[in-house]
């Protein structure tokens, strides 16, 4: 269980006990369904905020995927917050009934850390990677860096990120998460080579979705 879903739903579970309380005290038909849905949302919660153990490929010239999800997107770009150039994108949107818990994509140091407020346009259109709140993170390990970037949706208000630059970070390490629906975007040097195609489902800290050029 993620421990950001902890007060969520400790406070579900609240309204679930006082909603059955009423409804078996007063018999009202209203605060039975409000703790029916109560119940329903609790269930939920608990499902939303799991964060299952995973296995993490061994190997430092392999990238995991940051994220569970869809790949929606993967392409040639120019990415000019950390690795001021060229690089290749795979983006991944997670709906409501991915884990949310976001992973480290290879062991590095924290170079980069930056918050952009912005909008809330749907996960899974492509101009939500540059127009939506997000965290922006990059990871550099000797000559190689990575960018990860924690992106807002339409329902996804609150964006946690564990990392802050100069911090140590090891490939598939746990670094935050995105409450309820969003997307990941990340960018890889130009000559890594992807291993994961369009519409393909991923694992965070799991799934290979890249190798290192080693030359």
């Amino acid at each position: 269980m993620a421990k950001e879903g902890l007060g969520f739903i400790l406070g579900t579970l609240l309204f679930a006990l006082i909603m059955t309380a009423g409804g078996w005290w007063t018999g009202s038909l209203t605060t039975k369904i409000l703790a029916v849905l109560g119940w329903i949302l609790l269930g939920f919660s608990i499902y939303f905020f799991r964060d299952p153990e995973r296995v993490i490929p061994p190997g430092e010239d392999t990238l995991v995927s940051p994220a569970d999800g869809k790949v929606v997107a993967v392409r040639d770009t120019v990415e000019n917050y950390f690795i001021h150039g060229p690089a290749k994108q795979i983006s991944i949107f997670l709906s409501v009934f991915d884990v949310h818990v976001n992973r480290a994509p290879m062991s590095g140091t924290v170079g980069f850390f930056h918050y952009q407020p912005g909008k809330f346009v749907p996960a899974y259109k492509s101009v939500a990677s540059a127009e939506n709140e997000q965290t922006i993170i990059g990871i550099e390990r000797d000559s190689t860096r990575i960018v990860v970037k924690q992106i807002a949706g339409i329902l996804a208000r609150r964006i946690v990120c564990y990392l802050r630059e100069g911090f140590r970070v090891k490939k598939g390490e746990r670094i935050g998460m995105i409450k309820f629906g969003s997307r990941v975007d990340l960018f890889l040097p130009p000559e890594a080579e992807i291993s994961v195609q369009l519409n393909q489902k991923v694992k965070g800290g799991e799934t290979i979705v890249a190798k290192l050029n080693s030359k």
